[in-house]
């Protein structure tokens, strides 16, 4: 009798350590957490550090753990073993680690267009100027019409009727260094598409637009590695020292949606006609980090709190739903959209132009 006792003692608790295992694996917050590791641009760290978005892939079980890099670092200096994923800020480099990695898919759950931060009073004088114009909903900043300027050396106090800026220096757009910064990558294939008429796709093309792209970088002096440079300068120092700067949209959508001050009311966006997208791609490595880019491209929670941080996410209706919430006014749809070059022709320019320095 006592020996049927124990037995069935001893079964009564092997249940429960099987439920309680079983329970465990069911919620990433009750069992142990698979750590996932990725190298990821910049410009994303903020919203992996969120605690609600760890919260999140803690209930799928995962715990991500991310290192920033440059989005051509990423793609041609960092040592890609130790990681499961790469998610840098550009297509392009995606595009190489892709092919270099033979991965079998990539995911795009983020992007954010490249824009001109700028003032009311410079927006109304470059308008007389022609270069900012009327689009559908928003305003444009003519990116043919601004080189032509850039082209012959035109000073802002050479402006005709300029008394809002009449600076002695050459109306240039304040960029990152093109030797570091995705953006400034950015910039390159935005600038370079309209020099070429097109995407440049040779070495022909390279040879033709490169002395006029090179001096919209040289000629404004010392540039910054990080985007988040110029934009804080923007942000503090205002008209005075940057009159035009480039950035992400997302830059000014999270500091908007996060009630940060130093957004004044004469501050506004212009979008490049043509503009790119910095489309943040991820590159799984390894099965674990597989499952990140599939969960953010597929849940709505994370989506949510993307647009948040100021992103495009792949469901649209996240960045609407918050910028509305916001009175943020920015494009529901932007027309204008070229592609980048491929990533050799791009770092090729790159190169040279770094050689001027």
């Amino acid at each position: 009798m006592k020996r049927t006792l124990g037995i069935g003692l001893a079964v009564v608790l092997l249940v429960g350590v099987v439920t309680a295992v079983v329970l465990g694996q069911g919620s990433g917050e009750q069992g142990r957490l698979q750590t996932v590791r990725g190298v990821i641009g910049s410009e994303k760290l903020a919203f992996f550090a969120d605690q609600r978005v760890k919260d999140v892939f803690a209930k799928h079980g995962l715990e991500v753990e991310v290192d920033p890099a440059g989005s051509r670092q990423i793609a041609t200096a960092t040592d890609l073993n130790p990681y499961d994923f790469a998610f840098p800020s550009s297509a392009p480099a995606a595009e190489k680690i892709q092919r270099d990695r033979k991965a079998a898919r990539t995911y795009a759950p983020f992007s954010s267009p490249m824009v001109i931060a700028t003032f009311d009073p410079v927006a109304d004088l470059l308008t007389k100027a022609g270069v900012v114009k009327s689009g559908p909903g928003y305003q444009t900043f003519d990116v043919q019409a601004y080189l032509e300027l850039a082209a012959k050396g035109t000073r802002w106090d050479q402006l005709p009727g300029n008394t809002a800026y009449p600076a002695r220096k050459n109306l240039l757009v304040t960029t990152t260094d093109p030797r570091d910064s995705n953006s400034a990558a950015m910039y390159l294939a935005i600038t370079s598409f309209v020099a070429n008429g097109g995407v440049v796709s040779s070495p022909d093309a390279e040879a033709k637009v490169l002395p006029a792209v090179s001096r919209l970088f040289l000629d404004q002096g010392y540039t910054q590695s990080s985007t988040e440079g110029p934009f804080e300068d923007y942000l503090s120092s205002g008209m005075g020292k940057t009159p035009l700067v480039l950035a992400y949209e997302a830059q000014f959508a999270d500091r908007v949606v996060r009630g940060d001050s130093s957004v004044r009311p004469d501050m506004k966006l212009l979008y490049p006609a043509p503009t790119v997208l910095s489309k943040h791609t991820l590159v799984p490595l390894r099965e674990a980090g597989d499952r990140v880019g599939q969960l953010l491209q597929s849940d709505a929670e994370l989506g949510r709190l993307a647009a948040t941080f100021g992103f495009r996410t792949a469901d649209p209706r996240h960045f609407d739903d918050v910028v509305k919430e916001k009175n943020l006014t920015v494009p529901q749809t932007i027309v204008d959209v070229v592609e980048p070059p491929a990533h050799e022709t791009l770092e090729r320019m790159l190169e040279a132009i770094a050689k001027q320095y």
